[in-house]
């Protein structure tokens, strides 16, 4: 199953990579929407977890909607750290608010995919 996590942060991504990876998943990991972006313009998700708030022009909520223009039934798994923001209204996505545990991904990556 094929994982792109968008972070900006260095330390969670590696945290989140890591246990990503150790569950088994492939993770393709980008820091910002630009190479975010351009990965989902090269191979398809299983899933995409995403930071909402990204430095660059493009956010969480733009790469999802990039990606769901090529795979309309792509589950999104945001995430934030700033106070909850009312999601934009997008099917098969679920939010998490910052700081997580990394467990709490790897969980929430096994319910969006559940039955794939």
């Amino acid at each position: 199953m094929r994982i792109p996590f968008v972070e900006d942060d260095p330390l969670i991504r590696e945290f989140i990579v890591d246990a990503l990876r150790e569950a088994g998943y492939d993770v393709i990991h980008a820091c910002d929407g630009e190479e975010a972006l351009a990965w989902c313009n090269r191979t398809a998700a299983d899933v995409l977890v995403t930071d909402v708030r990204l430095p660059g022009k493009i956010d969480g909520w733009q790469i999802a909607e990039h990606c769901r223009q090529h795979h309309p039934e792509l589950p999104v798994i945001y995430a934030t750290g700033f106070p909850p923001v009312t999601p934009r209204p997008v099917s098969n996505s679920l939010m998490l608010q910052k700081p997580y545990h990394p467990e709490q991904i790897v969980e929430a990556v096994r319910e969006m995919t559940a039955g794939r």
